[in-house]
């Protein structure tokens, strides 16, 4: 049973057709739809000669023992956001479940070092706002407190919600054990942004997932009404938001990071007022630490700067943040190499989004991914595409990529 990457394209289709609807896909974490979708995967599974269990945070792994304890563990995730793209996440499993198909027929279902395949729960956190659940357990960068809080738009706690798929939130954290034996972690990925495409490139290593940095700011102006005040005299925090709104981008600009204001909210919201309040929503994101924090540190001293010459005051509150995460130098020219084995060229670059292989490399677990080109550059809707000959080349970079990481692994002993 040679590689098949033109299986994975059907399996991907088919799991579509199982989990998809004309919107897009719809396999939200723990809904019904996730379910039919991880009974997609485990009766593919079942005809291998693997250990399947789901763990206590709710995480799904396979587990092929080889001659050697330590583990080379390929993940990737099968839920989504609503109305979502049909590679997103899934790509990486059903790959991985072809990669461990060939491991089996290779090596007569006992490899050199132990081979896992995991679907980490609740990678999107499109239901309950927190993303990277599953392998966030498994990493030890989990706070049960918090995710307590946590519910979605139908008042549906995290907890309930895990409790209808077997899992105990309070046990969640015990899910650290699957990493003991840890040696490398995989993960292939579709781009999600237009790098790849405008290069011409099918493929491209990953050198790590950008630090993130989400603020609230908030000016505070005076209320006044819209008809009787004079233009200059105003102190209007609409106006000083909006002066910020448009700096982040010379901010982002100079550091060669990305800036974003995703939301604002203004009081007293009427169309009679100047407006006194107006909060808005900043997420900011780079590679590197030092420009990280110094993009934060600007945009803070143009808000007050902004506030200052509009009559305003302005705060700033916290909403999240998590550092950069660089995946391991030897793996990233192992997948550089596993990709110039099937294309004459290609271009390491970061990943803007966050994925589980950030919170597995968290852990201290060597890790990399692979990315694969994205048309349009879109993802996280219905329109989201690559290339079938790019799925399967992705495929083929990911199996060879195997093999590079499982030699590696064995060098280290």
């Amino acid at each position: 049973m040679p590689l098949d990457p033109k299986r994975t394209v059907q399996e991907l289709k088919d799991f579509r057709a199982l989990t998809g609807d004309e919107h897009g896909a719809q396999r939200v974490a723990f809904t019904d739809t996730w379910l039919t979708a991880r009974r997609f995967l485990q009766d593919r599974l079942d005809a291998l000669p693997v250990l399947q269990h789901m763990d206590a945070a709710g995480n799904w792994w396979a587990t092929l023992p080889g001659e050697s304890p330590r583990e080379l563990l390929i993940g990737g995730h099968l839920d989504s956001v609503p109305n979502g793209g049909w590679l997103d996440g899934c790509l990486n499993v059903l790959a991985g479940l072809e990669v461990l198909r060939r491991v089996n027929e290779q090596y007569a279902g006992r490899p050199p070092v132990t081979v896992r395949l995991v679907d980490w729960a609740d990678e999107e956190g499109a239901r309950f706002g927190r993303s990277l659940y599953g392998s966030s357990a498994a990493s030890g960068h989990f706070d049960v407190q918090q995710m307590a809080t946590l519910a979605d738009r139908d008042g549906v706690t995290l907890g309930q919600a895990l409790e209808r798929v077997g899992v105990t939130l309070a046990d969640a954290p015990q899910a650290q054990a699957e990493l003991r034996n840890a040696a490398a972690y995989l993960e292939l990925h579709i781009e999600q942004g237009p790098v790849l495409e405008g290069l011409g490139l099918p493929l491209g290593p990953v050198l790590g997932t950008v630090g993130v940095e989400r603020h609230t700011v908030t000016f505070h102006g005076q209320a006044a009404h819209s008809g009787s005040t004079p233009m200059n005299v105003r102190r209007d925090a609409l106006l000083a938001a909006a002066r910020l709104a448009q700096e982040i981008y010379v901010i982002a600009q100079r550091h060669a990071g990305v800036c974003t204001v995703g939301s604002v909210k203004t009081l007293p919201g009427i169309v009679t007022s100047v407006v006194e309040t107006c909060e808005i929503t900043l997420d900011q994101r780079h590679l590197n630490a030092e420009h990280l924090a110094a993009m934060w540190q600007e945009a803070q001293d143009a808000a007050r700067t902004f506030a200052d010459e509009g009559g305003c005051t302005v705060s700033f509150g916290h909403i999240w943040n998590i550092e950069p995460i660089l995946f391991h130098p030897e793996l990233i020219d192992a997948a550089e190499a596993s990709i110039l084995n099937l294309t004459p060229g290609t271009h390491r670059l970061p990943s803007g989004p966050l994925h589980d292989a950030a919170e597995i490399a968290r852990a201290g677990v060597p890790t990399v991914m692979l990315f694969v080109q994205s048309l349009r550059g879109i993802s996280h809707n219905r329109i989201e595409d690559t290339l079938e000959d790019h799925i399967e080349m992705s495929v083929q970079a990911l199996d060879t990529l195997t093999e590079k990481t499982m030699a590696w692994i064995q060098a280290q002993a």
